[in-house]
């Protein structure tokens, strides 16, 4: 089956496409384009899943070179996003352009095709939690200009599910995390300082709690999802992540047990988001994804650090970080 992959070339989306060649898929992957040509985080895959893929780069924001990547694909990933939230106050426009607007353009594409969507939401959407666990229905609550184009997004696909029929399902993953993450998360942005041997550690707000999911449970959530039969694809909306929180002080803790050091703090303005804007609190009720697809998330939060660990330690790999940047 020939499967297409928006945003291919980030973390999420280069496991997913690693994972969907394993299984057989032939795999369009649509990479943002650049003028070194370079193809992101897919370059980390092996030779022999690579022979798999033909990687295609475009722009979301363009609805020709989204079209022609999207063309023949009997289902598409949709992944491609801005996502980091600190950047989305400096630069809003931007985020709209490539969320809703992007996402407008993927659907044209998935309405002429015919395809089934899969598109990818966020648990940012549902801002800090009313009540815990977080299920599907809970209010849909904007903190920042990243979760007001992400809303839009899914209320885009909502209308062309109802006015024109497209087939379509919504995944809202929980904080993901795991290999090729970038360095504007907070895991990866600990464990680099860590394992580059700084003592003290540069962090934001250590308070909030998130449900924090390992990137190949998010990917096995998507894969379900986009193996489903046709009774869901009705922009049904499912959550994925593990059912638990940690504050991230916790977190921090548990990554200085896994790297064997001790961390000191040093609370960096730069990385606290302004009071308003702060999710305090995010943990999945992923029991609609359970009983449609069977799918629970299989990893521990300490089994996904030591994996994580192990790639970032790599020096190919470690190489791409800068520890001692606070990136946005």
């Amino acid at each position: 089956m020939k499967v297409a992959v928006t945003g291919a070339d980030g973390f999420i989306g280069s496991h997913l496409v690693e994972a969907l060649v394993r299984a057989g898929a032939d795999v369009v992957a649509m990479a943002q384009y650049n003028s070194v040509g370079s193809w992101g985080w897919l370059e980390d895959l092996p030779a022999d899943v690579l022979d798999g893929v033909e990687v295609r780069l475009g722009d979301l924001r363009d609805a020709g070179t989204t079209s022609s990547a999207l063309a023949g694909a009997s289902v598409v990933y949709h992944l491609g996003a801005l996502i980091a939230v600190p950047y989305s106050f400096d630069a809003p426009r931007s985020y709209v352009e490539t969320n809703v607007l992007g996402t407008q353009n993927v659907l044209e594409a998935v309405r002429r095709e015919s395809s089934r969507l899969v598109h990818t939401s966020t648990s940012e959407v549902y801002g800090s939690a009313l009540s815990v666990p977080i299920s599907e229905d809970h209010p849909l609550q904007a903190q920042s200009p990243y979760a007001a184009t992400k809303i839009a997004a899914d209320k885009l696909v909502e209308s062309y599910v109802a006015a024109y029929g497209v087939r379509a399902v919504t995944v809202r993953p929980f904080n993901t995390y795991g290999p090729r993450q970038s360095a504007r998360a907070f895991i990866p942005a600990v464990m680099a300082q860590a394992l580059a041997g700084r003592t003290t550690v540069r962090v934001g707000s250590l308070s909030p709690r998130r449900d924090l999911t390992f990137v190949a449970d998010t990917v096995a959530a998507f894969r379900a999802v986009g193996e489903l039969d046709d009774d869901p694809w009705n922009g049904a909306t499912f959550n994925a992540g593990t059912g638990s929180s940690w504050s991230m002080g916790h977190v921090l803790h548990e990554i200085a047990r896994v790297v064997g050091v001790h961390l000191d703090v040093d609370t960096d303005a730069e990385r606290v988001r302004p009071p308003a804007a702060e999710v305090r609190h995010l943990e999945c009720d992923a029991s609609r994804l359970r009983a449609a697809t069977g799918w629970e998330a299989r990893s521990s939060l300490r089994e996904g650090l030591e994996a994580t660990r192990a790639w970032m330690a790599e020096p190919r790999h470690f190489g791409s970080y800068k520890p001692d940047l606070h990136q946005v």
